[in-house]
C-alpha cells in the first residue's frame, strides 16, 4: 500500500474508448465521498478510439489541490492496455516508490524481465474478467478495482455509488467485475 496522508498522483494510460477517463473520475469521486479532496481529469489531444490516451487524479486526505497541470512524476501509473508497454514509456516520471498496475495475462516476473520494470507491480487480467462479466473487453472498472487492490488510496465501498451513478442498469456488473479485480490482483513489490 501507499502513504495514504500525502498528496497522490495517479496517471491512467488507455486507448481511446477504453475508459480510461471514466476511471479516473469514479477514482476522485470516490475520494470525494470519504472526505478527501481529488480532482481528475483527462489529457486533451487529437484523441480518437484507438489512439493512446492518459487520464489523471489527484487525491489528497489534509488539504485542498491547488495544482491543475498534468502530472509528470505519478506515484501510481495504470495501464488499460498492454500494448501500450511497447509503444509509450509509462514509467516515465514514476516516483522511486512508485507502483505500475498492468492489465496483463503475463506473470509479473515476465513483465519486468521485458519492459525493465523495476518499481512495485501490480497485475491482472482485467480483459478476461470485462469480458466475462460484462460482455465487452472495456477494462474501466475492473482497473478500478486492481488500483483499489494495489495502493489503498480509496475504499473499494466508496466506489458502489459512483458506480451506480455511472453506469445505471449496468452498475451491477460493473461493481461484480470491480469486486473480481480487486479480489484477483497480484501485487509484488518492488525487485521481487
Amino acid at each position: 500500500m501507499i502513504d495514504t496522508n500525502r498528496l497522490i498522483e495517479i496517471r491512467w494510460h488507455g486507448r481511446g474508448g477504453q475508459g480510461a477517463v471514466t476511471s479516473a473520475e469514479l477514482v476522485a469521486q470516490a475520494a470525494i465521498s470519504e472526505g478527501k479532496y481529488a480532482q481528475a481529469f483527462p489529457s486533451f489531444g487529437p484523441e480518437r478510439r484507438g489512439a493512446p490516451v492518459l487520464a489523471f487524479v489527484r487525491i489528497s486526505s489534509q488539504e485542498p489541490i491547488r495544482i491543475r497541470a498534468e502530472i509528470a512524476q505519478p506515484d501510481v501509473v495504470a495501464v488499460l492496455d498492454p500494448g501500450l508497454l511497447r509503444i509509450v514509456n509509462v514509467a516515465s516520471g514514476l516516483k522511486t516508490n512508485g507502483t505500475i498496475i498492468v492489465n496483463t495475462r503475463k506473470q509479473a516476473g515476465q513483465i519486468r524481465q521485458e519492459f525493465g520494470i523495476n518499481w512495485r507491480l501490480a497485475t491482472i487480467d482485467a480483459t478476461s474478467i470485462a469480458r466475462e462479466i460484462l460482455g465487452v473487453p472495456i477494462t474501466n472498472t475492473t482497473m478500478v478495482g486492481a488500483l483499489v487492490r494495489a495502493t489503498g488510496v480509496v475504499e473499494l465501498e466508496s466506489l458502489l455509488e459512483p458506480l451506480r451513478n455511472r453506469f445505471g442498469r449496468l452498475a451491477e456488473r460493473n461493481i461484480k467485475a470491480m469486486q473480481k479485480a480487486y479480489e484477483e490482483t497480484l501485487v509484488e513489490e518492488r525487485g521481487q
